[in-house]
């Protein structure tokens, strides 16, 4: 019979109790005094558009301390700053100004100076993505960069504390439309070395494949564990999204599934985060920094429960939100 500790013994509701008795303890502990991480989703998607140099320039002007950004590999080995694994319809115009229709093909299969030529300044009137950000300010002629011209834009622009939170675009479910995790690995840690900037990167993923190499190949950097348990999109129903981990083999903690792939920052929807995991994972060492929340009221309460920092579509709300010094 194994020995588990004291708190898995216990039922879930009296670890629940034991957890928010604790919180103004946890919250206390000289973890948590680190200064905020106000992130900047996609660069400022809810005032420019998203994952381009405007978008960036903008995220800094409001105030974000940490440029969040998607990344993928083009078929000539080439990192770009893009979310989908697809051209996105809804913000892509071919070279004549033309919308371009489904299907797109996957970043993978276009080179660097195919891809370039696709104009990422505009969204697409009429469409549920433009309703979604009616703040943005279009910037037509934007393309989609790559993250060494990212890296180059900081270090020109931006102060040498701004941080960069990368995510690797791949999916378990679609290996056909990306490059192997570890080819993007490889490519990322290269990308990283070249400008010097290990110490101000965090790679996060939904697919904990790519994390666990980089925990491997390069112990030092900081890696988030992004996690989604929605009915639309569930990363821990199974062990396909989390490197084989499963959730039931840890309680159904998701702070203890996090803890046990190594990362230390727990990136969960915010819809998904409660006050008692929040105490969990800061319980277990862990940063918690949730995503994608951008109505002020949703900032406020996370702000007043002390997470350690948020990912927002809107930054400038962030800043607007934190206790004034």
């Amino acid at each position: 019979m194994r020995n588990h500790p004291p708190s898995r013994c216990l039922a879930p509701r009296a670890r629940r109790a034991l957890v928010l008795l604790l919180w103004p303890l946890l919250a206390a502990l000289p973890g948590a005094a680190t200064a905020f991480d106000v992130q900047g989703h996609r660069g400022a998607r809810g005032l420019a558009p998203e994952n381009t140099l405007a978008g960036f320039r903008a995220a800094l002007a409001a105030g974000a301390t940490t440029w969040e950004l998607d990344l993928g590999l083009t078929r000539d080995g080439v990192l770009v700053v893009h979310h989908d694994r697809r051209l996105n319809t809804d913000i892509t115009r071919d070279a004549r100004g033309q919308w371009l229709e489904p299907p797109t093909p996957p970043l993978a299969a276009l080179s660097l100076a195919e891809l370039q030529a696709f104009d990422v300044g505009r969204l697409k009137p009429g469409t549920r993505y433009a309703t979604l950000w009616p703040q943005q300010r279009p910037a037509d002629g934007e393309r989609i960069p790559t993250l060494d011209a990212v890296f180059e834009l900081a270090r020109r622009e931006a102060p040498a504390t701004l941080r960069f939170n990368i995510e690797t675009k791949l999916s378990p479910l679609a290996p056909d439309e990306t490059a192997s995790p570890e080819a993007f690995v490889e490519a990322l840690l290269a990308a990283i070395d070249r400008h010097g900037l290990r110490g101000r990167v965090t790679v996060q993923s939904f697919d904990w494949r790519t994390l666990a190499l980089v925990q491997r190949r390069a112990p030092g950097l900081a890696t988030a564990a992004l996690s989604a348990q929605r009915p639309e999109f569930d990363t821990l129903a199974s062990g396909a999204w989390t490197a084989g981990l499963r959730l039931a083999e840890h309680g159904g903690s998701v702070p203890r599934l996090v803890k046990a792939l190594g990362a230390p920052i727990w990136s969960p929807n915010f819809r998904d985060l409660t006050p008692e995991a929040l105490a969990e994972a800061r319980a277990l060492g862990l940063r918690v920094i949730p995503w994608t929340v951008n109505e002020p009221a949703d900032i406020a309460r996370l702000v007043a429960w002390s997470v350690d920092g948020i990912i927002s579509d809107h930054p400038e709300r962030v800043v607007q939100a934190l206790p004034k010094r």
